[in-house]
């Protein structure tokens, strides 16, 4: 049986005084986020959903006033999430404890330079080492930062920069399996004009273990977002595309190439109703994908249902579960925000 249920969740302001990007008064701050708090709600599609989230679930800002916010990781070495401000060339660090702070400057641009280029880091995770890898647009490459986690420094070591000697249009997302192999995509949102560089395509990638880099799909038009399932067999990877807004899901073969590509959802509806378009991917505990995009986070399953949407009232870029997955944070436009989960 097909039913749905709205409800509206209000929303814990985190507002941190501290937060050095913050510019307007306390009282602006809370009359702004009051509103925003009347247009956050839970759909529920699926009675699958209610295992997941409570529909009594609070919405909580925690940090406020940036560019685009993207590429949300957490840390348990550092117990904070990391993420991408990619206009600023910056990566925050946002903990319980300290609050809001610059990570690293000029992390997706690097070189003093380059600072203020507008070229900034996109996607982060974490290596077999336990080092930060990130996508960076101005850099154009998949980079290794060189300094530890708790040191961090903007020093890098290129893991990957071309394909047949042509260089990335601006590396978005990206994803590592268990054998350390390294999945990501290559959309020209980092090119001048969103145009496609010499490389001639948007193509999605894999970096070998030996850093050799396979061009695994070069059909798609703006590959985003993109993920593993848990088995690994199965590729998610969400375009961003107007005009074709969908959710593509591809089997791994044995010899590590993709085939039996198909459209797992179709965003289009949703598009035309609400801001953003299909962006991050998440593999919850469950199986179960959490995909922003218009809107908010959708969750949807392993064979394309879709059975809740977390409302943001905001375009989404991206989302990252802390370990245990008590909490999804969500990077929305100049928001960071969270909401708990089951």
């Amino acid at each position: 049986m097909h039913y749905r249920l709205v409800f509206y969740i209000s929303c814990s302001l985190l507002l941190l005084a501290s937060c050095s990007i913050r510019h307007n008064t306390d009282t602006y701050e809370d009359t702004k986020f009051d509103r925003l708090s009347q247009q956050l709600s839970v759909e529920i599609y699926d009675s699958m959903a209610f295992k997941i989230i409570d529909p009594d679930t609070r919405f909580e800002i925690l940090a406020s006033g940036f560019h685009w916010s993207e590429g949300p990781l957490w840390v348990d070495e550092l117990q904070a999430l990391l993420f991408s401000d990619v206009p600023a060339n910056k990566i925050y660090k946002w903990s319980k404890e300290d609050s809001l702070s610059i990570y690293l400057e000029s992390a997706g641009h690097s070189g003093v330079e380059n600072k203020d280029s507008g070229y900034g880091p996109n996607g982060l995770i974490l290596d077999r080492e336990n080092k930060l890898v990130l996508c960076q647009h101005g850099d154009r490459r998949i980079a290794r930062m060189d300094a530890d986690l708790i040191s961090p420094q903007a020093l890098f070591t290129s893991i990957a920069d071309n394909y047949d000697g042509k260089q990335f249009n601006s590396p978005n997302d990206l994803i590592m399996d268990r054998a350390g192999q390294i999945y990501f995509t290559d959309p020209p949102y980092g090119q001048a004009e969103n145009k496609t560089g010499e490389i001639g395509i948007n193509g999605v990638f894999r970096v070998n273990s030996d850093n050799k880099v396979i061009l695994l799909i070069d059909s798609l038009t703006w590959p985003n977002g993109i993920a593993l399932s848990l088995d690994q067999q199965t590729i998610f990877i969400n375009q961003s595309d107007p005009e074709n807004p969908v959710l593509y899901s591809y089997e791994i073969t044995k010899d590590g190439s993709l085939e039996n590509g198909s459209v797992l959802f179709d965003f289009d509806q949703l598009a035309k109703s609400a801001g953003g378009l299909p962006d991050g991917l998440k593999i919850h505990k469950s199986g179960n994908l959490f995909a922003t995009g218009p809107g908010g986070v959708h969750i949807i399953s392993p064979d394309g249902k879709l059975l809740a949407t977390l409302n943001t009232g905001k375009a989404t870029a991206n989302c990252a579960f802390d370990t245990d997955q008590r909490y999804l944070y969500t990077t929305t436009t100049d928001l960071l925000m969270r909401v708990k989960l089951k």
